[in-house]
C-alpha cells in the first residue's frame, strides 16, 4: 500500500464566513484572523509530517489558497454537497482533517498514517463527540452517508457503523477543536 494522502478541509478565511460560532466573542474579523492562524498552523504541521498533502477547499478561489501557501501546495475543490458527500470524494488511502485542532502534531499524523498499515480505519476523537481526523485505506462511504454532522453523535455513530461491519478502528488520543469561545479559553495563545 502506498501511504495515505492527507486532505486538509479548508475555507478561505473570509470575515463572516469562517468560525461563525466565534463571531459573538471575536467579531467577524477576529474569527477570520483566528481561522487563518489555525489553517497556517495546520499546513505547517502537514509539511513537517512529511506526508503528501492537499488542501480540499470551499468558499474561495483555488488561486487565493495558492497565494496564501505557495504553488507547491496541491489545492482541490471540495465540490458540492454536505460534509459527508465532500469527504466521500477523497480517494483512499487517505487521512482527512479540518483546520481547527491546534493540538495536531506531525508525529500524530505519522502515527495515523502508520495505523492504516494494519487497520482499515483510524479515528482521532475530538472532545466534542466528533473527530478531528479520520483515515481509511479503502473507500468507506458508509461512514459519511446520512450523518448528523457537528453533533456529539458523530463519533459514536461512526464507531457503531464500523462495529456492524466488523471493523475495529485504530484510535488516536483525544484532542480539542476550537469551535466556541469556551474552546478558545483552553488555548490562550490563540486569544
Amino acid at each position: 500500500m502506498t501511504g495515505p494522502r492527507l486532505s486538509i478541509f479548508a475555507r478561505l478565511p473570509v470575515p463572516g464566513k469562517v468560525k461563525t460560532r466565534l463571531i459573538p466573542a471575536l467579531g467577524e474579523e477576529g474569527a477570520a484572523r483566528l481561522y487563518a492562524r489555525l489553517l497556517a498552523l495546520t499546513v505547517d504541521v502537514a509539511r513537517e509530517s512529511g506526508l503528501a498533502f492537499e488542501l480540499r477547499v470551499t468558499g474561495g478561489e483555488v488561486g487565493a489558497f495558492r497565494g496564501l501557501f505557495g504553488d507547491d501546495v496541491a489545492v482541490v475543490e471540495q465540490g458540492d454537497g454536505d460534509l459527508g458527500t465532500r469527504m466521500a470524494r477523497v480517494e483512499a488511502p487517505a487521512l482527512i482533517i479540518g483546520s481547527d485542532c491546534p493540538g495536531i502534531t506531525a508525529p500524530l499524523l505519522r502515527a495515523a498514517a502508520g495505523a492504516l498499515e494494519d487497520r482499515r480505519v483510524v479515528l482521532g476523537p475530538a472532545n466534542d463527540g466528533g473527530y478531528y481526523l479520520i483515515g481509511f485505506r479503502e473507500p468507506v462511504a458508509f461512514l459519511f452517508e446520512d450523518m448528523e454532522w457537528s453533533t456529539p453523535k458523530v463519533l459514536p455513530e461512526t464507531l457503531a457503523r464500523l462495529a456492524v461491519r466488523g471493523h475495529g478502528p485504530a484510535i488516536l488520543p483525544e484532542l480539542a477543536d476550537i469551535d466556541t469561545a469556551e474552546d478558545l479559553a483552553q488555548w490562550p495563545e490563540f486569544e
